[in-house]
């Protein structure tokens, strides 16, 4: 019996070291420099599940307004199996922003980074400078104020006038799709009343699981996002792959976004039918992913000033 005891404790003894070894570094993670205050929280599962505490009120969520009171504006955490640092300090998110590409670099959360391709996500050096000049070409401030502001308030006027017809509306969820369709028509001449595929209803579902747990499960978020991801892709593909066809893109005057990028396959190695397909879809993505946050602050500016909401009325 003492033989068996003895054996046993011999097994659990080293593995014990281990698991302590193993705790201790977790909640002690290797750094060169020095690690802000904090807690990684429980193995593995870190402080996730208080993050996903839902908050009772439109103040700061309670996980950051806690660790903020403890720590600071700036403390770790362990969250979705990932390490991070938090930031609410204005002068050392100002300091990061400045030394993107220098001295820290681009990351996204794993589901957004599987999502969307990480070839377009994390775009560099000529790929990224390319990009940004084809975006700001066509919705940049000039083109913004000469061209494409007057033709939205247009289809703004026209969106109000059949709003007005009905006895509700959902303001958010109507005005991306507004959003998506004059953007969609102005990028890739996508015309929704001439299609069968309701890309922008899928599109705006799509951000319901774009920060979900990366899980490909039937029935999990993220399995429902990358499903209309897919769809969205396809019909996108389907439009590069006919103006490809078409000739369209040796045309000198170039008509809208898709025109030009389809002209430059000629020139740039990088554009494939591929990865100019999920440019695309980013694009558009990105185009009306701030719906909610703009709607937010206009409601709140309007009910700061009523004599503005009078003239709106």
């Amino acid at each position: 019996m003492e033989m068996m005891v003895r054996s046993v404790w011999l097994f659990l003894f080293p593995l014990l070291v281990i698991s302590i070894r193993w705790i201790y570094r977790w909640r002690n993670p290797k750094c060169k420099g020095t690690l802000p205050p904090g807690s990684m929280g429980l193995p593995l599962l870190g402080e996730t599940l208080s993050l996903l505490v839902t908050a009772r009120s439109i103040d700061i969520h309670p996980f950051f307004k806690e660790r903020m009171s403890r720590y600071g504006p700036l403390f770790k955490t362990s969250v979705a199996g990932r390490s991070i640092v938090i930031s609410a300090d204005p002068d050392f998110n100002s300091f990061l922003f400045q030394q993107e590409g220098k001295l820290v670099e681009m990351w996204y959360m794993d589901s957004f980074a599987k999502l969307l391709r990480q070839d377009t996500t994390a775009a560099s050096g000529y790929v990224h400078k390319y990009l940004r000049h084809l975006v700001l070409n066509h919705f940049g401030v000039e083109t913004l104020k000469h061209r494409l502001l007057p033709q939205l308030e247009c289809a703004i006027n026209q969106r109000l006038q059949e709003w007005a017809k009905q006895p509700e509306v959902q303001l958010k969820d109507q005005t991306a799709a507004m959003i998506f369709e004059f953007t969609a028509k102005h990028m890739l001449g996508y015309e929704p009343e001439k299609s069968s595929d309701t890309i922008s209803l899928n599109l705006s579902n799509f951000l319901e699981g774009l920060m979900a747990f990366p899980l490909r499960v039937p029935g999990t978020a993220f399995y429902r996002c990358k499903k209309r991801q897919q769809k969205v892709i396809q019909v996108i593909s389907k439009l590069v792959e006919e103006r490809m066809n078409s000739g369209e893109g040796g045309r000198i005057s170039k008509t809208d976004f898709l025109d030009q990028i389809v002209e430059d396959m000629r020139t740039e190695s990088f554009l494939t039918k591929e990865f100019a397909t999920h440019v695309l879809f980013g694009i558009l993505l990105a185009s009306f992913e701030t719906v909610s946050s703009t709607i937010a602050l206009a409601i709140k500016y309007l009910s700061d000033h009523p004599s503005l909401l009078q003239q709106l009325t």
